[in-house]
This record gives C-alpha cells, structure tokens and sequence, in this order.
C-alpha cells in the first residue's frame, strides 16, 4: 500500500552508506561525499527510495565519526558543504530522499563547548552543558558513581583545572573522547534545534538518531547495579521508565520539540530512533503521535533463525507500533552489529542482548548463512512497514573476522583491554570490481583492508548474474515497488505451513512462504511464483528458503 508522499518513510526501503567504507572519490583511502555522488546510479539501479548517511562532520574519528566536534560542517576528509548540498541535490533528482545521522547523547573532547567546559570552573555555565561532578572519596578521587563505559572501562574521566590541581569528573557512557551532554540545559536543547533547521534548510529529508534511548539521564545519579562488568557491563533489570540513564520518560519531551521542527517544513521531515530499550511496548513510546516518526526494530534483528521466535516477534511488534500509529521498521543488519550473513552461519543465530552487539569470535558457516540471509531478505522485504538495506548486504557480504590487530579502530577494542575486537569486521570497505588495489573502492587502497576473496563479492561480478545476491535485492526491491501489497500495510497469517514455516498473505493476491526447518515443505496455494531464494523443486519450498507467491 502505497502512503501519502508525506509519509513516504512508512513503506521506504533506506539503504545505509556508512561512509567511511562505501566509495572512495578522492583517492585518500576513506569513502567521501564524493564517492558518494558517483554511486548514485548504482544506488538508483538498486531501487531504494532513501540513503542513510552515518556521521560526516568533522571529528577527530575516535568512534568512527560519532564524536562530532562540528555540528555545522562537513569534515574534511569527506568533503566540504558545497559538495553536501551537490550530493543532496543530485539525490533528489534521482528520487532519492538522504537522512543523516545526529549525534546528541555526546559530543566530541574536540567540541568548542567542551574546551570552553575545560577552562571553566566548576559551577559554570559552561560546565553545566555537560555532566560535571565532584569526585567521591577523600580529595575526591573517586568518581562520583559505579556507572561504566558502554564500551568498557571506567565511565567518568577526571580533569586539570586550569590552576593544575585534579578537578571534576565529567560523564562519558561511550569513549573518553565522547563527553555525554546535559539534556536538562536549555542551551543544549536549543542548540540542536537549531541544528535541526541548519541541515532541513539545506534539503536534507530526516535524521536518525544516534543513542535516541539515551538522552535523559536521573540527575540523582545514583550507583547502577552490575551484574557483570566486562567484557561489556551488564546490569540489572529496572523498573521501566526508572533506569538511570537508559529509556528514561524524560526523552520524549525532546522528541516532541524536535518533532514540531520538523512539521514546519514542507514537506514534513522524518525521524528514525535508534533505540535499543528492553520490549516492542517501550519503543512504541518513541513513535507516539507527536514524536518520532520511526524507529528501528531490533527485536527482529537479534532474533534467531526460528520461526517461532520471528512469528513472535513480528506479531508483537506490529501488535504495538500500529495502535501508535506508527509502521515498523525491519533492519537485519548495520554498522553496529555482526552482518547476518555471518550470524545466521553460527550455531547460535540469535544476538543474547543489546549490549552484545560487536562480532562474536568462533566459526561460521558461511554457505549456510548466506542461504539463509538470502530468504531473509525475502522475508523483511514482504513485510508490512519500511525496512533498512545494510551497504553490502545487498552483497552477500560476511563479516570480516580475521582481521589484523594492527588494522583496528573501533574503541572498544582498546577499552576492552583488547579482548573484544569491536565493529571493524562489518565496516570493511566495499569491493565494486573483482580487481585493483580496493576492489574498486578507491585508487590507492583502502582504510581498512579487504580480504582476497572479496573480488568474489564484487559488484561487477553480481550485477549480471541472474543467481546473485544483488540480482535478488534488485528483483525484490522493483517488485516492492510494483506491488500494490508491499510496502505500508498488515498482514493474514497462513496457518498450513507446519511448525518451522513462515507463510502469510497480503493484499491484493500475494503470500509470502519462508523455510526455517531442515524438510521440503509445500508451498501455499498459489498461481505463480513472482521470485524465490533459491530455485523450487516440484513445487515445494527447500530448507532456509523464501519465495514470494501471486495468488
């Protein structure tokens, strides 16, 4: 069912550019806007309606951009506005709508607030931007709680005061580089307003909201209880609603102010949630009406391949997010996670928590995962709602596990005292040809480097073969965008599939049949087949497979 142009996020497919890794236009090793524009067509090819564009302010790239020092320019590395508004521009003649990433739990050590914090004194204005305590313990030497980096470690970092003696602690959930902000000070919350209509004004057509869970902190902030510490801190369950600094009520009175920015544009301008909360009910809060147009459905992402589990977890989430108004937003991978390919390989094909995000160590079966990623794929697409296209996963792509120490750069394998290797493995850099120094990526290699077998992954090897990952991407996505039953909409479940079958209808005269068991099954009454992950036998559907069926 197609929306109203207004709403166009409810049935979008939005394809993620992780920047840093998608093309290279400018010879440096680094993906850039650049890059960028000269992979419209191929995006354009693909039949996505949307690109998300991870952070590309300037930043000292700590956390791969996600310490922003500047809310308000383009890094160098990537660009400058003036290519920005070109890349914008050329987008939207390709019917293309662009979202960015905003990144308002912290901002980077190298913001001007947080230098300005640094040479302040304790009690000012410039400090009350941020979360600024007194230490407890004799001379204050011990920070002012228990809390931990998400990314393991201490989470507070103390400071020199400007006349040399050890001073405050200031608050940092994620890296030291990353100082949380005050979101009870009105400068802050003005501030991203601000930001907000600097970034619609210049065309862009939404925001994901980096950490949007995270915003609103007790301000009693009191000791969490852990129930473990390392690799990755882990605590108790809280009362909903009560947890110090994760989901707080208090968020969505942001929300709401961001929500009135973006409805005094014409068109409407839309938010996407990144929020990692504990129930389908708690993310329902952040699509209410007056906030939040989206959010992304990680309960489905860190589902196992089961189809009791995903039946579940389909079924609450649109059971919740309707009566608020909102469609659901399928997403299987991102540049936080383990590529499903990968994942869906392992023995245990389920994420256990939200915290354990970061590639886990142990084999795969890559055969297998890529089998079952391809009717994955199948099934997210035919689902009610908008859903997120990982880069490379269109590919095939597995995550990249044995990568050389040496090459590391996400945090949180230092923070971890080198025992978690982080997000590196699912942001190598894509490979567009079979040769050259990055696969086509660039011309002088890449920032992180790709394995040999890459050029078996290839763009250009993909786009005439028939039986690839990114032939079925491309048919999947031009029938979606063909079919009057795909996209925004419900769904009737069938019941005649057996236990590990996944087969539901929509209308008008389509079914979508999916696999999870290790037997041929039947396929509901149909027809035709409109597409399938692998080829049928005698009309049944074989293990780990999906087909889309008129009927």
């Amino acid at each position: 069912m197609t929306p109203a142009a207004d709403q166009w996020w409810r049935s979008a497919v939005i394809y993620q550019v992780y920047i840093r890794s998608f093309a290279d236009g400018t010879g440096d090793g680094v993906g850039d806007i650049a890059g960028i524009r000269s992979r419209l067509p191929y995006l354009q090819e693909l039949g996505v309606d949307a690109l998300w564009i991870t952070p590309w302010y300037p930043s000292p790239m700590n956390d791969g951009g996600y310490d922003v020092a500047d809310y308000r320019d383009i890094a160098p590395e990537f660009g400058t506005l003036a290519l920005a508004d070109a890349l914008i521009r050329e987008a939207h003649e390709r019917r293309l709508r662009v979202l960015i990433d905003i990144v308002a739990n912290h901002t980077s050590h190298r913001h001007r607030w947080f230098a300005q914090a640094l040479a302040a004194l304790p009690g000012s204005p410039e400090r009350d931007r941020y979360i600024f305590r007194p230490g407890r313990g004799p001379d204050g030497n011990e920070p002012p709680n228990n809390w931990l980096s998400l990314f393991g470690g201490p989470g507070w970092t103390r400071v020199t005061e400007r006349d040399g003696s050890l001073g405050e602690w200031y608050l940092h959930l994620f890296d030291v580089t990353q100082p949380d902000l005050n979101w009870q000070n009105s400068e802050v919350r003005a501030e991203f307003l601000d930001i907000l209509r600097f970034w619609f004004d210049r065309g862009i057509d939404g925001f994901r909201i980096d950490v949007a869970h995270g915003l609103a902190k007790d301000p009693a902030l009191p000791d969490l209880d852990y129930i473990r510490t390392s690799p990755y801190p882990i605590h108790a369950p809280y009362p909903r609603g009560n947890h110090p600094f994760d989901d707080r009520d208090e968020v969505h009175e942001i929300y709401r102010e961001w929500r009135a920015v973006a409805d005094s544009y014409v068109p409407p301008r839309a938010f996407v949630a990144e929020a990692w909360v504990d129930s389908a009910e708690r993310l329902a809060r952040y699509v209410w009406p007056g906030q939040l147009h989206s959010a992304f459905n990680f309960d489905y992402l860190r589902s196992p391949w089961n189809a009791s589990e995903l039946r579940k977890t389909i079924d609450v989430s649109l059971d919740v997010l309707n009566p608020a108004g909102a469609a659901t937003t399928w997403v299987l991978s991102n540049h936080d996670v383990e590529r499903h390919v990968t994942r869906y390989g392992r023995e245990v094909t389920a994420i256990p928590s939200v915290r354990e995000r970061p590639a886990a160590p142990g084999p795969s079966d890559i055969a297998l995962g890529t089998r079952r990623a391809r009717a994955a794929a199948l099934l997210m697409l035919a689902l009610p709602g908008s859903a997120y296209v990982y880069q490379g996963e269109e590919l095939g792509l597995p995550e990249v596990l044995d990568l050389p120490e040496s090459a590391l750069r996400d945090p949180i394998w230092k923070r971890s005292g080198h025992r978690v290797r982080g997000r590196d493995g699912c942001r190598v850099p894509l490979p567009w040809t079979r040769r050259g120094p990055s696969h086509g990526f660039g011309v002088n290699g890449s920032w992180l480097p790709q394995p040999p077998y890459w050029s078996d992954y290839a763009v250009q090897g993909q786009r005439e073969d028939p039986r690839s990952m990114l032939s079925l991407y491309r048919e999947a996505l031009r029938l979606r965008r063909d079919l009057p039953a795909l996209g925004d909409g419900s769904l009737r479940w069938l019941t005649d599939g057996g236990p590990d079958v996944l087969a539901f209808a929509r209308e008008p005269e389509f079914a979508c049949a999916v696999n999870l068991g290790e037997t041929f099954v039947a396929l509901p009454e149909h027809s035709r087949v409109l597409l399938s992950s692998v080829p049928l036998v005698d009309n049944t559907l074989p293990p780990d497979a999906a087909a889309w069926l008129a009927t």
